[in-house]
């Protein structure tokens, strides 16, 4: 039996191998879980942070970066609008071409080598850089994923550079602006640019709802940059105008204008052809011009429109203006009495000269705007006082801008009365003091013509979604119309009453039949009226007038009675051999007319003449010059005008006054010393008792005139009230004179003109005696005595 002994207060002693019973935790075991615990607290909240940076404060960043990587987002061009003219003829539209671009991270090395490889098939353009070998390169090292190298090429180059199968070179279609007449209407049109902008004229102005509304393409890619799916937003095509123009008439201005080019060595040249009974532009056509499929290359001159950006001083072809206003007011007549002054009058201490040469005394008011009295102009606007003078220069559409549908016009250059100087009144009635557009002008003469109702010219005639060859799509075709829009648009106001506008466009006939036009217009079949200019342009340096630049210019329209079309010719800088506006601007209207109103379908007004009898009439007339240097004192007043217009006036531009210098004019005039051609009279001039009295012709007087021939001067003696006096011819072909007895004045002169006879008129009505008889065989060209009674 065992035994055992207990100490007391003592424990039995436990080896230290003695294993802890399940469940208790030692402070070591503790400490370690604390730590592990917190290293994990601290791991899951720097984790949480990292999160939280990434999707919360950097989410949007890492969004985009993602989606750059994953997929490729394009923006898809809409389809630009199309330019139509009135008979849907697209005059600008859009097609597809192939752009070259390329993604440079595909590329590795070879960047340089590509570049260079690329540049030698698209850079064929000198003076294009965009496409050259350093500006290639540069581009694809200052991007990753997209570079452009060439856009909107043709497909041979297309075809070049798929033949080289460089990596990382992509081929896109894009629209391209195309213009298939080429130069037609290139001012007018204006140009678009690489990314689809307008730049110039219509599309400029028009930029917003040509160019619609952009689509876009979203497309997902994997790694290898293989196309996972795709979406789009297709873009909406821009509206379709359609212009007023005609493109066949535009074409014959252009033509017309380019024969006159050649013929005259100008250094710019506008047309302008306008319908007087809607203000609606048919034709606008600007020389030298440009191509806008290859706008790059042109100048700024060749881009500007000069219809409506540049003025010039009108000279003689703003006289109608003042005589129409006096006509209203009722202070003349077409017959009222004028002093022209023996040539000369005195303004404010400055003397100012007919042209030299005859200089006239006691003339009706119709026969002093025929030839171009400055004197007589002078005198009627004296009349009118300044007040009166501004109120309907301003009522005519100076002074202001028309508002035609074109980027930078002008308003001219008008200073109000209250600045006109001492001088003014001696300048503004003869249109000196004063600068003006071409549409302007065009605008004022068609006033006259269409009965006295101003109309704003318009270009634009609607926009529409409607696309060529939808039947809701209509073409307009130009039907010269004889009555006013009812309502009248918008800015449209009466200037002058009916009677007036009729009296006006009677006298500026006469212009034609036996003024400064009166051998250089002959229309064949239609009767025309107009008013010729030549001005002496401004040095911007001086002020001075220029002794050897002119602007040559002729506005006018046809037939007389119930005009179809105004049109309006400047010519600037012709040859100083042909720098008078009949000879420079006036046988374009002829040209252009003919061929406008033969077109348009107009019925003949007057009997058509046999081509040949045509030919004889075609040697122009000459207008001599007044005394452009006396008006200089109202140049300063001019320039400084320029300084009172809009900030936003093209005349207000850095080159101002080179623009201003470059169409500024001066009155109608021959530089003196200018040697005239021996003719016969163009105007009928009889004496009764003992006042010189002058009586209105026909178109037919000037068929006596040779054109390309050489005809012997005439040598006519006086002829003393009924008293017959002889004419004699030096020698030619001999004709027959017919019987004149029982004809009115125009048959008289007509008949005449049928067989190569000139006529002298004595009295108005019918005629009753003619000197030689009837039957005599004289020399062709004979000038017949005819007395008129009522």
């Amino acid at each position: 039996m065992k035994h055992f002994s207990f100490q007391s207060g003592k424990k039995p002693a436990v080896s230290a191998s003695t294993s802890l019973e399940p469940g208790v935790i030692t402070p070591i075991r503790k400490l370690r879980l604390v730590y592990a615990l917190a290293i994990f607290v601290v791991w899951a909240g720097l984790i949480g942070l990292r999160l939280v940076w990434l999707q919360v404060i950097r989410h949007h960043e890492y969004v985009e970066r993602a989606a750059r990587q994953q997929q490729r987002t394009f923006e898809v061009a809409p389809r630009r609008g199309v330019l139509y003219d009135r008979n849907l003829h697209e005059l600008a539209m859009t097609v597809l071409a192939d752009s070259i671009y390329a993604v440079p991270s595909e590329m590795g090395d070879a960047k340089a080598a590509t570049a260079a490889a690329l540049a030698k098939v698209v850079h064929t353009d000198p003076s294009d850089s965009f496409t050259s070998e350093q500006q290639i390169l540069a581009r694809l090292n200052t991007s990753r994923n997209f570079a452009w190298v060439a856009r909107k090429q043709d497909p041979a180059t297309i075809a070049k550079v798929k033949a080289l199968n460089l990596k990382g070179v992509y081929f896109q279609k894009e629209f391209k602006r195309f213009y298939p007449d080429n130069e037609l209407a290139a001012q007018v049109l204006g140009y678009v640019g690489l990314d689809d902008n307008g730049l110039g004229g219509l599309e400029q102005n028009f930029d917003d709802e040509l160019h619609g509304t952009p689509g876009r393409m979203l497309t997902a890619i994997d790694a290898r940059r293989h196309v996972l799916g795709s979406e789009e937003r297709e873009p909406l095509p821009g509206d379709n105008i359609v212009l007023t123009l005609d493109a066949n008439i535009q074409f014959m201005a252009e033509q017309a204008l380019d024969r006159n080019m050649e013929r005259t060595h100008a250094e710019n040249g506008t047309i302008v052809v306008q319908d007087p009974h809607t203000g609606q532009i048919l034709a606008l056509a600007i020389r030298p011009t440009f191509n806008p499929n290859d706008f790059r290359h042109a100048t700024t001159d060749l881009l500007k429109n000069h219809a409506v950006s540049d003025v010039y001083e009108p000279g003689s072809t703003f006289k109608p203006v003042t005589y129409s206003a006096a006509l209203e007011e009722k202070l003349i007549t077409p017959d009222t009495i004028l002093d022209c002054g023996g040539g000369q009058i005195n303004i404010a201490g400055h003397t100012i000269h007919d042209a030299p040469g005859e200089h006239y005394g006691q003339v009706p008011a119709w026969k002093a705007l025929a030839v171009s009295s400055n004197v007589c102009a002078i005198r009627v606007g004296q009349r009118l006082g300044a007040e009166r003078l501004y109120k309907y220069i301003r009522a005519f559409g100076f002074g202001e801008r028309s508002g035609i549908e074109l980027p930078a016009e002008t308003r001219g250059l008008l200073e109000p009365v209250k600045r006109w100087g001492p001088a003014s009144m001696g300048a503004i009635p003869m249109g000196q003091g004063i600068a003006v557009t071409p549409i302007q002008i065009v605008s004022m003469v068609s006033t006259i013509a269409n009965g006295g109702v101003y109309l704003p010219p318009h270009i634009l005639l609607k926009s529409t979604e409607l696309m060529k060859g939808d039947p809701r799509l209509q073409p307009v075709a130009f039907h010269p119309g004889s009555s006013l829009p009812d309502p009248l648009p918008e800015g449209a106001h009466r200037v002058i009453s009916e009677m007036t506008a009729a009296e006006m466009r009677k006298m500026m006939q006469d212009v034609v039949l036996m003024g400064t036009a009166h051998a250089a217009v002959h229309l064949n079949g239609y009767s025309a009226a107009g008013k010729t200019g030549t001005a002496q342009k401004i040095d911007p340096r001086t002020h001075t007038y220029s002794k050897t630049k002119f602007v040559a210019s002729f506005v006018g329209f046809a037939p007389v009675n119930n005009p179809a079309i105004a049109i309006a010719i400047v010519m600037d800088s012709p040859d100083h051999s042909m720098h008078f506006g009949a000879q420079a601007s006036a046988p374009v209207f002829q040209d252009l007319a003919q061929q406008v109103l033969e077109y348009l379908g107009v019925p003949h007004d007057q009997e058509m003449t046999s081509p040949a009898l045509m030919a004889k009439t075609q040697t122009p007339a000459v207008e001599e010059d007044d005394h452009p240097e006396e008006g200089d004192a109202e140049l300063d007043a001019l320039f400084a005008a320029v300084n009172d217009l809009p900030a936003d006036d093209p005349l207000r531009a850095p080159q101002a006054g080179q623009a201003v210098a470059a169409s500024a004019a001066k009155d109608a005039g021959l530089a003196a010393g200018a040697t005239m051609a021996p003719q016969p009279a163009a105007m009928a001039r009889v004496e009764d008792g003992s006042a010189l009295t002058e009586k209105r012709a026909s178109s037919a007087t000037a068929a006596a005139v040779r054109g390309t021939e050489t005809m012997p001067a005439l040598k006519m003696a006086p002829i003393q009230g009924t008293q017959q006096g002889a004419v004699v011819v030096q020698a030619g072909k001999r004709v027959q004179v017919p019987s004149f007895t029982g004809q009115s004045v125009r048959s008289v002169i007509e008949h005449a003109g049928e067989v190569g006879l000139g006529v002298q008129v004595l009295g108005s009505g019918i005629a009753r005696e003619q000197v030689p008889a009837a039957g005599t065989t004289v020399p062709e060209g004979t000038e017949v005595v005819v007395r008129f009674t009522r």
